[in-house]
């Protein structure tokens, strides 16, 4: 049996599937033509199909029956699939990060959107020891200036945030909503930020939470450090 024969094309076609797959879920999800858990499923599923041809492709070259063009297209889809599957390598499977673990913020708008409807919105007590072994570094920041001017800074910094919808400002509770897209399947993550008065300054806190999946490749503490970066360095200028 050579390259040509019927099995070596069905496992060339395959691979070109699997690249397909690979090309179109994240394609029709960047171009919101599909749900964003569409398009990661089928690119997974992409990923997975690529495992298998290459796995096949091998065990047929090894035989002496050729690598097939298909086969090929298919292992340099893995490549790319596994490289973009280690960036989230090491992040913990949750999908709810917090800088207050002993009183997370509280979702109000959020929980009001029809599309949390049926969904716990609260913090899972069970992610918190898994939070506090992998990011120790996600804690309250302090400003020195009083809980109105600090409240003022924090919106200004939300409101320059990449992706962030601002969908709620409620001064007197010194909270602040939004709801962040991410940029390639466009999955909607919720956020809230909080202020308070602290030792004659202030203490803002923050949660970030995804809507779907049980990990989130590291996303919401990525948010929560890009956030805090930005309000010290408007905290700096401000001096």
């Amino acid at each position: 049996m050579d390259a040509s024969s019927p099995p070596s094309r069905t496992l060339d076609r395959l691979g070109l599937v699997a690249v397909l797959a690979l090309v179109l879920g994240p394609l029709l999800a960047w171009l919101r033509l599909v749900p964003g858990i569409v398009g990661f499923a089928t690119f997974a599923l992409g990923g997975i199909l690529a495992l298998v041809v290459t796995i096949l492709g091998v065990i047929r070259a090894l035989r002496g029956r050729g690598y097939g063009g298909g086969v090929l297209v298919a292992t340099l889809g893995l490549l790319a699939f596994v490289a973009l599957a280690a960036r989230g390598r090491g992040a913990p499977r949750i999908n709810d990060f917090t800088t207050d673990l002993d009183d997370p913020p509280a979702f109000k708008q959020a929980a009001a959107d029809p599309a949390n409807a049926g969904r716990d919105l609260s913090y899972p007590k069970a992610f918190a020891d898994v939070q506090r072994s992998c990011c120790s570094d996600l804690a309250p920041m302090r400003l020195p200036d009083p809980p109105p001017a600090a409240f003022a800074m924090a919106e200004l910094v939300a409101a320059g945030m990449p992706s962030w919808k601002i969908t709620r400002q409620e001064s007197a509770a010194g909270e602040i909503e939004a709801v962040t897209t991410t940029p390639l399947f466009g999955f909607h993550d919720d956020v809230i930020i909080r202020v308070r008065p602290d030792a004659g300054g202030s203490r803002v806190d923050m949660r970030s939470k995804s809507r779907v999946g049980q990990g989130d490749l590291g996303a919401n503490a990525a948010r929560i450090r890009a956030f805090e970066a930005a309000l010290q360095a408007r905290q700096r200028a401000a001096r």
